[in-house]
């Protein structure tokens, strides 16, 4: 069902990102596409405006897609449109497999760590006792938490394959960015010895000093993932 707009702002954000700097006649189309789309009761009035104004005129990609969906989301909640991540993204089999492995939890909680958690395991001075949010919010939460993780990533192997960049992001999501960046996993992939690299990733499955069945089976899917890239 289509839920109305409760901030029209994180739509023009969206579409600013994915068309360039606005004019007057750009906001005038935009404003009436939002008015279309609340009458109309469907989002498709605002992607025709953002496709009209895309900046590199080839039509939308999926990426400017998601940042569009995202803009709507945010519209809808209420919430601030996060920073949109100009460098390299994770793809949808990494993101499905953080999301399995991380798990969804709309109201905040303690995790064992002591530590504030929500969502997609988001923690920070944004999350307090008692809080909720929805699955979009949860949503928005992760791709603002992945976009350092990418970063560093992408700088530390920027001639990764998608499928091998989404393993090594949801290994360095998990374990943290210092981690990762003295992992094996990261030595032997920058090696050129990428089935070693693969393996390496089951290195990495113990917390507190024991074995985890969880991040067993994580760091299994991680490697599956890794090596449909090599």
């Amino acid at each position: 069902m289509f839920i109305d707009f409760k901030d029209d702002k994180p739509i023009f954000d969206a579409v600013r990102v994915v068309g360039g700097k606005f004019d007057s006649r750009d906001v005038l189309a935009i404003h009436g596409a939002i008015a279309q789309a609340r009458a109309l009761q469907a989002d498709k009035p605002i992607f025709d405006v953002a496709r009209r104004l895309d900046d590199d005129d080839d039509g939308l990609s999926q990426a400017e897609v998601d940042t569009i969906n995202a803009g709507l989301a945010a519209a809808r909640e209420g919430v601030v449109l996060p920073p949109i991540a100009t460098g390299r993204q994770i793809g949808a089999a990494g993101l499905a497999l953080i999301k399995e492995f991380e798990g969804l939890e709309l109201k905040a909680y303690l995790c064992p760590a002591k530590v504030w958690t929500i969502g997609y395991g988001s923690t920070g001075p944004h999350v307090t006792p008692g809080q909720v949010i929805t699955e979009a919010q949860a949503d928005v939460l992760l791709q603002s938490d992945l976009d350092r993780f990418e970063d560093a990533v992408a700088k530390a192997a920027p001639g990764a394959t998608q499928a091998q960049f989404d393993a090594m992001v949801s290994l360095a999501f998990n374990i943290g960015i210092g981690a990762f960046g003295k992992s094996s996993v990261l030595r032997l992939h920058k090696a050129g010895d990428h089935r070693a690299a693969a393996e390496a990733f089951a290195l990495w499955n113990k917390g507190g000093g024991r074995v985890l069945p969880g991040l067993q089976r994580r760091r299994a899917k991680e490697a599956d993932l890794y090596r449909r890239g090599v």
